[in-house]
């Protein structure tokens, strides 16, 4: 009989510290979700040096805000923030800013336990998906999201990127 693996998973707010974690986590989820949808060149500018940076300012917001990361035996492996809506026609006053999770960690629930962390159960909600990315589609569909008909094509290092809207 194996011996069953025990991992410890923890989702807990983003802390200052967290920056060059994050950064690190952030720029290679960006490789592993954006690879078919952005040239090798535009992702090889992507800096987790840089992505570090801007955690620095999003891990401390304000009350409004809402960032979570996800550890596996200590090591941040995803992380998801919403906050206050940024679109003049927004259809919610809440929006889910990101969720990204390391490919090794999907289908593990992990990115279920970060979207709970940082949406709550009835709450009003949209947000932006690459229009193909059909697993992130997938995801937000089993947590009660509709595509709204809205979608609009937003610069991506260098380069365009379509997104569509979800809202629940």
């Amino acid at each position: 009989m194996e011996a069953e693996i025990q991992t410890d998973i923890v989702v807990r707010p983003v802390r200052d510290v967290d920056a060059e974690a994050l950064g690190r986590v952030h720029a290679t989820c960006w490789h592993e979700t954006y690879d078919h949808l952005i040239s090798k060149a535009a992702l090889e500018k992507i800096s987790p040096r840089r992505m570090a940076e801007l955690w620095t300012h999003w891990a401390v917001q304000g009350p409004d805000f809402k960032m979570f990361a996800a550890l596996v035996d200590g090591e941040i492996v995803g992380f998801a923030g919403s906050g206050p809506a940024r679109d003049k026609d927004a259809p919610a006053f809440r929006e889910l800013y990101f969720i990204y999770l390391l490919d090794a960690h999907h289908g593990t629930g992990i990115g279920q336990r970060l979207f709970d962390s940082v949406i709550g159960s009835d709450e009003s909600v949209y947000l932006w998906v690459a229009e193909d990315n059909p697993r992130a589609h997938r995801f937000y569909t089993r947590n009660g999201f509709t595509l709204d008909g809205a979608a609009h094509t937003e610069p991506f290092l260098g380069e365009t990127l379509t997104e569509v809207r979800f809202v629940r």
